[in-house]
C-alpha cells in the first residue's frame, strides 16, 4: 500500500438551469459589505461634526471637584414610608411655585412665580401687590417679573419678602405698599447679590438676615449653580435702623433656607449642595464663627421653619438613596461628566431626569431627626421647598408645583 496516492473522491454534480449557490453568497457579502462602508460613512459624517461642535463649544458651567459622604442608610427616623401621600391640595392649577407661606392668624401670604404676593383667605385668592413688571411666564423675563421666594412676618405685622432679582422688602398685607429695603444686584464687599434666597427677621424687626445663593448664578439657572457646586454663597446681616448691609458668612455652596434659633444669636443654614445644615454666628461671643448643625442628610435641604415641639422643619425635593444611586454625589468627583452634560442638554431637560421624592423631617438640637414623612416619586406633593406648621397643620410650599399642599399632623 506505500506508494499509493489516495485521491479525493469527486462528487457528482447535476447540471441545471439555476445558477451555483456559491454566487448568491458572492453577491449577498459584497452588498453587505457595501452597506456597512455606507453606513459607517454616513455615521462618520454625522456624529464626526457633532463630535468637534461638543469639543469645540465651551460648557455654560466650571464645576469645581468636592466630595459628599456615602449617604446615610434610610432607615430608623429615616425610614421610608408613604405619609405624605395623606396631603391634600390646595388651590390646584390657581397659583404656581408657592416657594414659601406665612400666616397671620388663619390668613395665608405666599409669593408666586409670576411675581406676586398673594393672600389666601378660605378658597380665595387676592393679590396684595406685584413686586417686578410685566410681561411674566418666561425664564428670561423672570429677572424683571421678580420671582419672591422666602416670606416672614414681621413684629409690626408687615410681610418681609426676599425676591430673587429685585432684592429685600416690606410689605403693607393690606395696602400692598412695598418698601424695597435691600437692592438685588447691589455689590457688597466686592460681590453681586444676584441670587438672595431666604430670610429670617428678628422679633423685634431690628435685623434682616438672609442668604444671597450666588454671585455668580441667578436662581433661573439653579441648577447650573448646584451642578458647578461653587463656593460663592453668602449669608447677610441687614440694620433696618441703620440700612447697613454687611457679610456675616461667606463661601457657602448654594446656602439656602435660613432660620434663627431663639437666642437670636445664631443661624441654622441649609447648604444645599453639601446636603447639610450649618449653624452661623451672627452675634455673642461667638459671632463671625460657623459649625455643623447637622451634616450628611439623606438629602438636599432647602427652607427651615421652627415646628411646635420645639425642632425644626426642613423639607427636601430630592433625596441621596442608600441602598440605591444618587446621581449627584456620582458627579460630585466628576466635573468633566458635569461639562459635556451641560454641553449637550438645557437645564429644562436635565430637570426631567431628576428623580422625584418628596421628604419631609423634623430636626431637633444636636441635629437629632425625631420623624420623617416621605412621598417617593412625588405622587401627591413634588418640588417641595418649605414645610410650615399652623394649628396642627402642615402647609407644604413649593418652587415648581401649582399648589399648596395640607397635610394633617393628626393623620401620621
Amino acid at each position: 500500500m506505500e506508494g499509493l496516492r489516495f485521491r479525493r473522491v469527486q462528487r457528482p454534480q447535476v447540471i441545471t438551469d439555476e445558477l451555483p449557490e456559491h454566487h448568491y453568497k458572492a453577491s449577498g457579502t459584497y452588498s453587505g459589505k457595501v452597506f456597512q462602508v455606507t453606513l459607517i460613512s454616513l455615521g462618520g459624517f454625522v456624529l464626526l461634526p457633532l463630535l468637534v461642535i461638543i469639543l469645540i463649544l465651551e460648557s455654560p458651567i466650571h464645576p469645581e471637584v468636592f466630595s459628599l459622604k456615602e449617604p446615610p442608610v434610610m432607615k430608623g427616623c429615616w425610614e421610608p414610608n408613604l405619609k405624605l401621600r395623606e396631603a391634600k391640595r390646595l388651590f390646584e392649577d390657581q397659583i404656581t411655585g408657592p416657594e414659601s407661606i406665612a400666616n397671620i392668624g388663619d390668613v395665608f401670604f405666599t409669593g408666586t412665580s409670576d411675581g406676586k404676593i398673594v393672600k389666601l383667605i378660605g378658597r380665595r385668592i387676592h393679590t396684595v401687590t406685584r413686586l417686578g413688571k410685566l410681561p411674566c411666564g418666561s425664564k428670561e423675563e423672570e429677572s424683571s417679573c421678580g420671582r419672591p421666594l422666602g416670606i416672614r412676618i414681621g413684629p409690626n405685622g408687615t410681610l418681609f419678602v426676599a425676591d430673587a432679582y429685585l432684592g429685600l422688602f416690606e410689605v403693607n398685607p393690606t395696602t400692598g405698599e412695598a418698601t424695597r429695603l435691600v437692592k438685588g444686584g447691589e455689590e457688597v464687599a466686592g460681590r453681586k447679590l444676584s441670587f438672595i434666597n431666604d430670610l429670617a427677621v428678628t422679633q423685634d424687626g431690628k435685623k434682616v438676615y438672609f442668604t444671597d445663593s450666588s454671585s455668580r448664578w441667578q436662581r433661573r439657572d439653579y441648577l447650573n449653580l448646584i451642578m458647578e457646586a461653587t463656593a460663592d454663597g453668602r449669608v447677610l446681616e441687614y440694620d433696618t435702623e441703620s440700612r447697613e448691609l454687611t457679610v456675616v458668612m461667606e463661601n457657602l455652596r448654594f446656602p439656602n433656607g435660613i432660620q434663627l434659633l431663639p437666642d437670636e444669636e445664631s443661624v441654622l443654614v441649609a447648604e444645599t449642595t453639601m446636603a447639610r445644615i450649618r449653624r452661623v454666628h451672627v452675634a455673642g461671643l461667638n459671632k463671625g464663627g460657623m459649625d455643623t448643625f447637622i451634616d450628611n442628610l439623606p438629602g438636599f435641604p432647602d427652607n427651615i421653619r421652627p415646628s411646635s415641639t420645639g425642632g425644626y422643619w426642613v423639607a427636601m425635593s430630592a433625596v441621596r438613596q442608600n441602598p440605591g444611586f444618587s446621581m449627584l454625589d456620582f458627579l460630585s468627583q466628576r466635573p468633566w461628566i458635569k461639562k459635556f452634560i451641560f454641553k449637550i442638554f438645557s437645564q429644562d431637560v436635565l430637570m426631567k431626569f431628576v428623580p422625584r421624592y418628596s421628604l419631609v423631617a423634623e430636626l431637633h438640637d444636636g441635629g437629632i431627626c425625631t420623624r420623617s414623612f416621605h412621598d417617593p416619586n412625588g405622587l401627591a406633593v413634588a418640588y417641595i421647598s418649605e414645610v410650615h406648621e399652623h394649628d396642627g397643620n402642615l402647609y407644604l410650599g413649593s418652587f415648581r408645583s401649582p399648589y399648596i399642599a395640607k397635610l394633617d399632623l393628626s393623620k401620621v
